[in-house]
């Protein structure tokens, strides 16, 4: 299974922070915030290599970031030759770019490189393995403002996926849809030919929509919370709240 890391956004809601340094790179304590995500993967046997797609504009960092790692897995950097937010090629894109680069014909980890997690994908890939089908995440969010900003699903008693929306007005659950997902092997047609069939490119939730329509899914609910780093608002409030925890049973969904 490859580990493939979403990471070539600009993160323009930070503003001077990340004008010149990529988001998942930023200091959480001793460690970063990507770095904290890579050090419970890492663990997962597995998890064979860690694929990380960025930009242009941040590789090299993130090259001199890989230089000082000590990971079991072997981490491949890939550039995707843009420079701007206005050029940037959308999650989706990415995605599909890394796959051709990288020939990757291996089930995938999918993650977005921006939370801090405080449960471990073991739990997500060891359901996946017990499904037998690609699968997302979820949790339960009671907030309606906050599900018409996310992914949707609505779910059998099997938590096999019925359907999903994304950002709908007029949400048919409370199971809102968080940017981690495995996508397996025999489902990966589906993932190289949906921008040309349709599927949006920006946001990592167009492809899950997506794959809902065409393939069997399951979700695995959450068993733990997540801190998503959005702003520079939340940055600070992450350092503050959580910069001096650095293993993520440490921390549960009611510190969030």
């Amino acid at each position: 299974m490859k580990n493939i890391v979403i990471a070539a956004g600009y993160a323009t809601r930070l503003g001077e922070l990340t004008r010149n340094f990529p988001k998942p790179l930023l200091k959480i304590g001793k460690s970063t915030i990507l770095g904290r995500m890579l050090d419970d993967i890492d663990l997962i046997p597995e998890i064979d290599e860690h694929i990380i797609i960025t930009n242009h504009k941040f590789a090299p960092i993130f090259e001199e970031w890989k230089a000082e790692l000590h990971y079991t897995k072997p981490v491949t950097i890939v550039d995707d030759g843009t420079e701007t937010n206005e050029t940037r090629l959308g999650a989706v894109c990415d995605l599909l770019y890394a796959m051709d680069k990288l020939s990757v014909d291996d089930d995938m980890l999918v993650v977005a490189a921006d939370n801090l997690l405080f449960f471990s994908f073991r739990e997500f890939v060891d359901f996946a393995k017990e499904k037998g089908t690609s699968c997302i995440m979820c949790h339960q969010q009671p907030s309606i403002e906050k599900l018409q900003r996310t992914g949707v699903v609505e779910l059998d008693e099997n938590m096999k996926v019925l359907g999903m929306e994304e950002k709908p007005q007029v949400p048919k659950s409370q199971w809102a849809v968080p940017p981690f997902y495995i996508y397996r092997k025999e489902d990966l047609d589906w993932v190289r030919h949906s921008v040309e069939n349709g599927c949006g490119k920006d946001a990592p939730g167009n492809l899950a929509h997506y794959m809902v329509e065409h393939v069997p899914m399951h979700a695995w609910e959450m068993t733990a919370g997540r801190f998503d780093i959005g702003s520079l608002d939340t940055y600070k409030e992450a350092v503050e709240k959580f910069g001096g925890v650095t293993d993520y049973r440490q921390r549960t969904t009611d510190d969030l």
